[in-house]
């Protein structure tokens, strides 16, 4: 691929995926996965901090999209009902080759405890963007916390539905459905 080919971010978060599924997370560095992208260096360091964070590209949009989706909620939606809102603007948002490197990205992050740390970091910036939108809306602290966690937690378990190749349902279809069983789960709690 020539240097100047658009879309260097996505290519640089394939290539490091593709690099760390071959030879392993810790024995791959930045100049493999530029190299293997068709770029350099100093490309990759213009859109990663890090090699860890080439696999969380895109969390500073997620995060928006929750908050928009919170925002554009009706005003008379319950807080659970603004997550919905919030959860269907992010899933909507991914793509077909996002599902098809999902079971590649998630066997990397488990097989790497630096990897799992930056995962649980992204878990708790989702629900903080959650809970920060919920609060605009006049939703109390704590319950805008833990309905935040409940659609992260959604939003998780939907993600490892929706990447299992036998999967026929939708991203949004499959969050939703987490979101019900939830809520159900916690109205079980007594």
């Amino acid at each position: 691929m020539a240097r100047w080919e658009p879309n260097a971010r996505q290519r640089l978060v394939l290539a490091a995926l593709d690099l760390f599924t071959g030879q392993g997370y810790d024995n791959t560095t930045v100049t493999q996965i530029a190299n293997r992208a068709g770029l350099t260096k100093t490309t990759f360091f213009r859109h990663f901090s890090d090699k860890r964070e080439v696999l969380f590209a895109g969390q500073e949009v997620h995060s928006r999209l929750l908050a928009d989706g919170v925002a554009a909620a009706p005003d008379s939606a319950t807080p659970l009902e603004a997550v919905a809102a919030a959860l269907d603007a992010l899933t909507a948002s991914f793509t077909a080759e996002q599902r098809e490197f999902g079971p590649r990205l998630l066997a990397v992050i488990a097989g790497t405890p630096e990897l799992q740390e930056r995962a649980t970091f992204k878990r708790a910036a989702l629900a903080a963007a959650l809970t920060s939108a919920l609060g605009k809306r006049g939703v109390p602290d704590l319950t805008a916390s833990l309905a935040a966690d409940l659609g992260t937690r959604a939003f998780d378990r939907a993600f490892d539905r929706w990447i299992e190749p036998s999967s026929q349902q939708t991203f949004p279809e499959l969050a939703q459905e987490e979101l019900q069983a939830l809520r159900t789960a916690a109205t079980a709690l007594g």
